[in-house]
């Protein structure tokens, strides 16, 4: 690969510039999730290691380029803290004297936390100056956000060009997996897709079927296709207008060697609620007062053998409507399924985006798959095939 990692930069007595995604839940003054906080460990240590002194930079909420002070990073400074187990120093501005001072504060061992980056207007128009205050600060920039990869901001793509860059451990582990799932993977590869609607996919469906062998297509949006083949659907969620798009999308899996994987039996009940009354029927045969609510087995079943005869496996969507029991049965099997053969070692697994993550959490397999990012949209607009600039900037 084209970029560079901590290990090809010397880093003894420089102060490293790193861009972390600490965008964390909040309820008052506590952090009800720390997970992202607790990512950026690995780098922060292996820079300290190498005798750098870490400074990171990072946003929190949307503040729009003003100062909102319940948007403010210095609120995250004891959990910071405490994750990495480390005195933090805050600054109370990512440019300038405040910046500069904080800095100059930090002894050996200490970690510089400066405030949200989007407290400037700059920041989201990749304004040069802007960079160029932030580079100033340091002599390297290391990038460990992937999760806000496809964003060219000041502190992701502007920075990269002004100071020698490197990606961070949790971008490079990012990186790696997602060039084992699409770039050079292990064939064959099966993709599932799963949500709501198909027009939010669009790019991600188009670009799959060129890359991958198999693609299985669960949730609302396999509904979509069902009818798009003249199968109706009753009260199931599905965009009839999207039905020629959708059998455009089959037409070049076809001309691509794609095999596209539909329900084949579903669970259909009266009411969108856990614990409704249901039952299993062909998919062809869902009742005109019903709705799809999730696969059925005889669909996870082919869905199983899809990945038993597979090497690599990216993974975005639920099957069905994992958040309502019973109606999580279809993706929590598929899911175990696929953990099974990742343990085995027959089979490297990616998964991503939010649903997914809390589906994979659901089944108790999160930890069993090869990778999981957590990067949402970044994770997303990969899987569609289009350049992220915080990574384009970390290959120049």
């Amino acid at each position: 690969m084209a970029w560079k990692t901590i290990d090809d930069m010397a880093l003894a007595g420089k102060t490293v510039l790193v861009r972390v995604d600490i965008n964390v839940p909040m309820e008052g003054e506590r952090v009800t999730d720390t997970t992202r906080i607790d990512k950026i460990k690995p780098t922060v240590e292996d820079l300290i290691a190498l005798g750098a002194k870490v400074v990171l930079l990072a946003h929190f909420d949307r503040p729009k380029g003003k100062v909102v002070p319940e948007m403010s990073l210095g609120r995250l400074t004891s959990a910071v803290a405490a994750s990495l187990g480390r005195k933090v120093v805050f600054g109370s501005d990512c440019v300038g004297a405040p910046a500069r001072e904080a800095i100059a504060a930090a002894g050996q061992g200490d970690v510089v936390l400066l405030e949200n980056t989007r407290f400037h207007a700059g920041e989201e128009k990749n304004d040069p100056a802007l960079a160029a205050e932030m580079a100033a600060l340091g002599d390297v920039f290391v990038n460990d956000a992937f999760s806000a990869a496809h964003r060219a901001h000041a502190s992701t793509e502007g920075l990269a060009h002004l100071l020698p860059s490197a990606a961070g451990r949790l971008m490079e582990a990012e990186l790696k997996a997602l060039e084992a799932a699409l770039g050079t993977p292990q064939r064959p590869v099966v993709a599932v897709v799963g949500g709501a609607k198909v027009s939010t996919k669009l790019d991600l469906l188009g670009n799959l079927v060129t890359k991958v062998d198999h693609l299985v297509i669960g949730g609302g949006m396999a509904n979509t296709f069902l009818v798009a083949q003249g199968i109706e659907v009753g009260k199931s969620l599905a965009e009839r207008d999207m039905a020629p798009t959708a059998l455009e999308i089959l037409e070049k899996a076809k001309a691509a060697g794609c095999t596209i994987h539909l329900p084949v039996d579903v669970v259909v009940a009266g009411e969108f609620k856990a614990g409704a009354a249901n039952q299993t029927v062909a998919a062809a045969d869902c009742p005109a007062d019903q709705m799809i609510l999730d696969a059925g087995p005889a669909t996870v079943k082919a869905i199983e053998a899809v990945f038993a005869a597979s090497k690599t496996l990216i993974w975005n969507g639920p099957l069905g409507a994992f958040e309502l029991t019973p109606f999580d049965a279809a993706t929590v099997a598929a899911a175990k399924a696929a953990a099974a053969l990742t343990k085995a070692g027959k089979l490297v697994s990616v998964a991503g985006g939010g649903d997914t993550v809390s589906a994979l959490h659901h089944a108790g397999v999160a930890e069993d798959f090869t990778f999981i990012s957590t990067a949402g949209g970044a994770f997303l607009e990969w899987m569609e095939g289009k350049e992220l600039p915080g990574v384009a900037a970390l290959n120049r």
